[in-house]
């Protein structure tokens, strides 16, 4: 059910004076000055699973498409953050600790699965229970292997679910194209792997399809970045540094807006990319941490399992202004999130 919004701006305005006051609250200096730090790759993770949010809510869950706007406009952003930091940490990961092949698949693809399982059990319990909704049984089994071929926030158990269809391939895909003497191989046969995949008549629905068309590119370039990141070296003095972090900013604020959206497909996603890279800057010259943005990084996986449904179906808070209904929605999400991660280890 749509969420009704009566006077969106004074909503949206009320909100970002709560989050962006809570962000501030949440800073702290970073401790480490390391490029690309285990820092750097949490609050990017929480700008990702943020995006994804307010997109899903702004567009999918509120009657007016104004809510959260812009907050909202940047959910692709956000899934190609996610997936260019898997293809950078698998990338780093298996150059310090090359794992065989199989070694690798029962490490990586248990920690996709185990929380996946919970969820979507989880789900087919409380949908038949409360909302005595039932699914075919080719869709239940496809769904424990994480096969999600539609992408309709209204039909489908957990829609953003179809993410995790391309990020298992990707999974899967990866330790057979990388081989450590010739590391560069590995990008190159990834995306042509995907591209030849793409071109198949797959068994998918074709908003799904467009889904999976549009983010062909992160995961490579997040492996191209692992390749080399190592060797960056970072010796701007602090005039010529602080002017590339407020470039990055505005980079990412004007592409963001101006997001492409509708436009070609390949354009979407070069100006998708191009405010990733922007926001990958940003956060790895900055000389502090936003801890809520680290928070949400650390919990995104599991966050982002869950948030569709207990939005969109079992809404506790659907009945408060839409302000409050998002604030108290993102501290349930973090709490659950928290929650399967502990049940996780």
């Amino acid at each position: 059910m749509l969420i009704k919004v009566i006077d969106p701006g004074i909503q949206t305005m009320f909100f970002s004076a709560i989050f962006l006051g809570m962000l501030l609250l949440s800073i702290r200096i970073n401790k480490t000055s390391d490029f690309f730090s285990k820092e750097t790759t949490n609050q990017l993770k929480g700008v990702a699973i943020f995006t994804v949010i307010f997109a899903h809510i702004g567009y999918f869950l509120s009657a007016d498409t104004r809510f959260l706007y812009p907050f909202s406009v940047a959910g692709g952003v956000g899934v190609n953050i996610f997936l260019f930091l898997s293809g950078f940490g698998l990338t780093v990961s298996q150059i310090s600790n090359s794992l065989p092949i199989f070694s690798f698949y029962k490490k990586r693809l248990l920690r996709l699965f185990f929380p996946l399982w919970i969820v979507i059990s989880a789900l087919f319990l409380l949908d038949f229970l409360i909302l005595h909704r039932t699914y075919p049984t080719n869709e239940i089994i496809a769904s424990y292997i994480g096969f999600f071929p539609g992408s309709d926030v209204f039909i489908n158990i957990d829609s953003p679910l179809w993410y995790i269809t391309i990020i298992l391939f990707y999974y899967f895909v990866f330790p057979l194209t990388f081989i450590k003497r010739f590391p560069l191989l590995s990008p190159i046969l990834v995306l042509l792997a995907s591209l030849f995949i793409l071109n198949m008549s797959l068994p998918v629905n074709e908003d799904t399809l467009k889904l999976y068309k549009l983010h062909t590119l992160a995961f490579p370039a997040g492996i191209l970045f692992g390749l080399f990141y190592q060797k960056i070296k970072i010796n701007f003095n602090k005039y010529i540094k602080f002017g590339i972090i407020i470039i990055s900013f505005l980079v990412f604020l004007y592409t963001s807006i101006n997001s492409g959206i509708g436009e070609d497909p390949k354009i979407e996603q070069s100006i998708s990319l191009l405010t990733t890279l922007s926001l990958m800057i940003f956060f790895s010259l900055i000389k502090f941490n936003f801890k809520l943005l680290s928070i949400f990084g650390i919990l995104s996986y599991e966050i982002y399992l869950i948030h569709w449904p207990i939005l969109s179906r079992f809404n506790l808070f659907s009945s408060l202004p839409p302000l409050l209904m998002v604030s108290l929605n993102l501290l349930l999400l973090s709490a659950l999130g928290y929650g399967l991660q502990k049940l996780k280890r």
